[in-house]
């Protein structure tokens, strides 16, 4: 069970903590807690009078510990949410006193989205002691997949490997954005269901034949007919398709086979942790270091940079559209 688990359950139980400072670049477990918060600590009759929002940039450190200090009216807590809490970084030791000995009756909630404590500090390890302090880091991209895996289950839905495939590389580490999506197509399909490709295309968008995913396994298999037709939907839809994303697929991809093709020991599931990838897509990777070798994948990547350059108006002569950018890219990879 992952800390955050631990801390949902106890939430739910109805065992809080004094002071929760949940800190970190990760928003979607900050608020994950918050909203738990809100939903358990109190009943909808005791909020009225129990429970407080308040804001960084409108209250000083003194305004909120004595805010905190303040008895509940007809309830055991009161409930006292800090959003946008980092702007109180300057004044955090200011805090210190009142996370020593924090009203029992209180339960203080700071979002510090974006930012963490120096752990050098006092308060910092006051609050470590009180098990008050949980910092929230960006998920790894390559992580995406397991997480899409975990969401999955908790709606009571399955997903098939290609659309969490398509989930995880057109919406990227955006969490809050992955649970929306994840949760509206459990809500569409229904409990027990499997959430397909064509499910993701009909409700999200996300074009199942037409997109990054599909282009890089098109440029593994030097499929230029395939590429073409892709490039000319991304041409048709470019909000959609920006191309300075689909340059960045191509170099990831490339990036990888270089790190594939100097591995020492080349077991798939060996290549699968260090190219960060889910093993079901290892072998997609062998075909590419067998289409492409070291030598060519390193000028191609070269190529990569170059026509990047270009997509941004350095170098490019006349007015080249982006398709043609891209097709005259994927040409020269698939020949190189």
């Amino acid at each position: 069970m992952s800390a955050t688990d631990s801390l949902l359950k106890d939430i739910k139980n109805k065992n809080f903590l004094p002071i929760y400072f949940l800190a970190g670049e990760e928003p979607y477990y900050i608020d994950e807690l918050t909203e738990a918060l809100e939903k358990n600590v109190l009943t909808e009759d005791e909020k009225a009078f129990n429970q407080t929002i308040v804001y960084g940039q409108d209250v000083d450190m003194e305004q909120l510990i004595s805010l905190a200090k303040q008895y509940p009216m007809g309830a055991e807590k009161q409930l006292i949410i800090v959003k946008e809490a980092q702007h109180l970084a300057r004044e955090i030791d200011k805090l210190l006193p009142y996370a020593e000995n924090p009203q029992s009756s209180t339960v203080l909630v700071f979002n510090f989205k974006g930012k963490t404590i120096d752990k050098r500090l006092k308060i910092a390890k006051t609050l470590q002691k009180l098990n008050a302090y949980h910092e929230f880091k960006k998920i790894y991209e390559s992580k995406i997949p397991d997480w899409i895996d975990q969401r999955v289950l908790k709606s009571g839905v399955k997903i098939d490997m290609k659309a969490k495939m398509l989930l995880a590389e057109f919406v990227g580490a955006n969490l809050s954005r992955l649970d929306n999506e994840i949760e509206k197509l459990a809500l569409i399909i229904g409990k027990g269901n499997t959430i397909t490709p064509d499910q993701i295309e009909r409700n999200i968008g996300i074009s199942k034949d037409y997109n990054n995913f599909e282009l890089r396994t098109a440029i593994i298999n030097k499929d230029m007919p395939k590429i073409a037709s892709i490039i000319h939907y991304f041409d048709k839809n470019p909000k959609e398709n920006p191309i300075i994303v689909t340059i960045s697929a191509i170099f990831n991809l490339f990036q990888s086979l270089v790190i594939l093709h100097t591995l020492e020991d080349k077991s798939p599931s060996n290549a699968a942790k260090n190219l960060g990838v889910h093993p079901y897509f290892v072998n997609e990777y062998f075909t590419g270091a067998k289409n492409y070798p070291l030598k060519s994948t390193m000028q191609i990547i070269s190529l990569i940079r170059e026509y990047d350059m270009k997509s941004k108006g350095v170098g490019a002569t006349g007015n080249v559209s982006h398709a043609d950018l891209l097709k005259e890219l994927a040409i020269k990879i698939i020949h190189s």
